[in-house]
């Protein structure tokens, strides 16, 4: 089984700042990668899949490594458009509302930041959203 140690660093300094800026959000290793959560839900998943255990993976492989995915909840209003519109994004075998992002050097990391914003509003409770809002994030 693979660990937190698998996720490049590089990618980790990227998604920890955006993630902290979240009230009450924290990160704990996961059962593969790192996770990121507002009390017991979690708002996003960044792990590197072994493709051999995990085929749907194997197609995303560059130059033979596998890549590294972020898993992350959707807005309703948003999970079609972001899951249809392929590469880098994709839908989740699980949950009606998870979707997947490739990360890596094409990686808009603006993007992301909204992204992770939008799956911290669908899991944490409506007052932290308010509260997250008003400061401007």
């Amino acid at each position: 089984m693979s660990g937190p140690g698998d996720v490049p660093p590089e990618i980790l300094e990227r998604l920890r700042p955006i993630c902290r800026a979240l009230p009450e959000t924290y990160e704990e290793p996961a059962w593969i990668g790192i996770r990121w959560r507002i009390r017991a839900r979690t708002v996003a998943h960044v792990y590197t899949p072994d493709p051999s255990r995990q085929p749907f993976y194997a197609q995303f492989a560059v130059n033979g490594e596998p890549p590294t995915v972020m898993t992350f909840r959707a807005p309703a209003g948003e999970f079609l458009g972001l899951t249809g519109s392929g590469f880098p994004f994709f839908r989740a075998a699980w949950g009606s509302n998870v979707a997947g992002v490739l990360l890596g050097d094409h990686t808009d990391w603006t993007e992301i930041a909204e992204i992770l914003t939008d799956s911290y509003a669908e899991m944490a409770p409506k007052f932290l959203v308010a509260r997250q809002r008003a400061m401007g994030r």
